[in-house]
């Protein structure tokens, strides 16, 4: 899940449940808990390596094994920087720090919500690393998924209009302004991304921001009601839609396995991937000795689903040499549904594998495609992310090597 989200979803954790007594800090200490997990891209960029996203990101910043170890660290370190600001800067006189216990299960509580989100991407998160790599997906998310942003931001939009009754309809009107015009840039970029919903639903969306931001001020109601309630009301919102991405996934599975069942696949993994604009929009993904076989359908459209196939290119000399190579047996741990290419280019011979649990509907190659370029005598001069998909690295430049020697390919997918 992005960043900006997860710092979205502390916040309202921070006003709704820790806001009673020093809410400053409280509501800092779970936002800084919820992002700082991403900090881990960091060393993604000081290695320079081109597979730093998949070594690094989302591991032990992301594992509830450290999770007390940050806590406590962070724990230690607020009443200090509380202490300095207030000597520091004349505003921050009446800054207070809860207990360094308290601030302990803050900050649990912001890291632990970080973990379960990314927990429910496809992306995945190694929750219990370093005592085991493997990364945990509930697949009931999208990485960026507005419908689950709005719910954890506008709740404290709502609390923020409702805190002033004098200043009420001025901000009424301009988060209006603001958050429809968010939701036409997002219908834009869904579109051009290739992921398009009806332009209707941003003029339904208008609609019910324009009562949420109006009605509770103007029949009055809104004033009694405290940013801890509006935060409170937001999180079992915010459950209840995650509930229905469950109860969705699980309409979404039932097809994929009846498809597999009716086919005799010989299955190696399965899965139900969300895909934007909404939690009725779903890709079946099933890995196969042989290949992939993929759908994208909308749960409302019935039972006639088509499953396309993309057949693995038959074994070969490059391939058995690529799943010999340390930086592709890496790259295969971290694929759910990757596919196997292997032909011939300018003179070279290409493998490449491309990772299907984020196919899009744009042509050309998919995010997380991998490449590892050979001489016709089988050397390796090149091998890094496809130039043209999400990550636009460019291909790494290698020494040419010789031919190593067998070695049986990672388990756990089929693989050449």
């Amino acid at each position: 899940m992005d960043t900006v989200t997860h710092g979205i979803a502390g916040a309202l954790l921070g006003k709704g449940f820790f806001s009673k007594r020093q809410a400053q800090v409280a509501i800092f200490a779970a936002t800084l808990g919820s992002v700082f997990p991403d900090s881990d891209v960091v060393a993604d960029i000081v290695s320079r390596d081109p597979l730093g996203i998949i070594k690094y990101h989302r591991a032990l910043t992301h594992s509830f094994i450290a999770m007390p170890f940050f806590a406590v660290l962070f724990a230690w370190l607020t009443p200090p920087a509380v202490d300095y600001l207030k000597r520091k800067y004349p505003r921050f006189q009446d800054l207070e720090s809860p207990s360094r216990a308290m601030l302990i299960a803050i900050y649990c509580v912001g890291i632990a919500s970080h973990i379960f989100l990314d927990g429910m991407t496809s992306f995945g998160t190694r929750m219990w690393y370093p005592l085991s790599n493997q990364r945990v997906a509930w697949d009931l998310l999208f990485i960026v998924d507005l419908s689950f942003t709005s719910l954890v931001l506008l709740p404290q939009i709502a609390a923020w209009i409702c805190s002033d009754q004098a200043r009420s309809r001025k901000r009424a009107v301009r988060m209006w302004l603001i958050c429809s015009f968010v939701t036409l840039v997002w219908w834009a970029l869904a579109r051009a991304a290739g992921y398009p919903f009806h332009l209707w639903i941003v003029g339904a969306a208008a609609i019910g921001l324009a009562v949420l931001f109006f009605w509770p001020a103007k029949s009055g109601w809104g004033f009694r009601v405290t940013r801890a309630e509006w935060c409170q009301a937001g999180t079992v919102t915010t459950i209840a839609y995650l509930f229905a991405c469950a109860l969705a996934h699980h309409a979404a599975m039932l097809k994929v396995r009846a498809f597999a069942d009716q086919n005799h696949l010989v299955v190696d993994r399965m899965g139900a991937l969300p895909i934007p604009p909404s939690l009725l929009d779903w890709g079946d993904a099933i890995r196969t000795p042989d290949g992939l076989y993929q759908s994208q359908f909308d749960l409302r459209k019935g039972n006639g689903i088509k499953f396309r196939c993309t057949p693995d290119s038959p074994p070969d000399e490059f391939i058995a040499h690529a799943f010999r190579m340390a930086t592709v047996q890496l790259y295969w741990q971290f694929a759910r549904f990757p596919s196997i290419l292997s032909f011939p280019d300018e003179g070279n011979h290409v493998v490449e594998l491309g990772e299907n649990r984020f196919t899009d509907t744009r042509r050309g190659p998919q995010p997380f495609t991998y490449q590892v370029v050979f001489t016709p005598a089988g050397n390796v001069v090149g091998e890094g992310w496809l130039t043209e998909g999400m990550l636009r690295r460019r291909m790494r430049q290698m020494v040419p090597q010789p031919p190593l020697p067998p070695r049986t390919a990672p388990q756990g997918k089929s693989a050449p």
